[in-house]
């Protein structure tokens, strides 16, 4: 498969996008009131933490797989 500059560009674009985005909404996750009963997680929270880190590494795989791609199309 033949990845362009331009896909690739955008590739890692995404991978950044995700690290700006999901963690500064963990953190409004976090300090819900929903998140915690009497001091203990809810499934609010375990829900929430599940997908903020299945995105993180699907963002991160994707923006490694861009780093790649740019790097083989630069040589290319």
């Amino acid at each position: 498969m033949v990845i362009t500059k331009r896909w690739a560009a955008f590739l890692v674009a995404v991978g950044v996008w995700t690290w700006v985005i999901w963690p500064r909404f963990a953190v409004a996750i976090y300090k819900d009131d929903r998140s915690f009963a009497d001091g203990t997680p809810t499934s609010f929270l375990w829900v929430h933490a599940i997908l903020i880190a299945a995105s993180l590494v699907i963002g991160s795989t994707v923006g490694v797989l861009g780093v790649r791609a740019w790097l083989i199309a630069r040589r290319g």
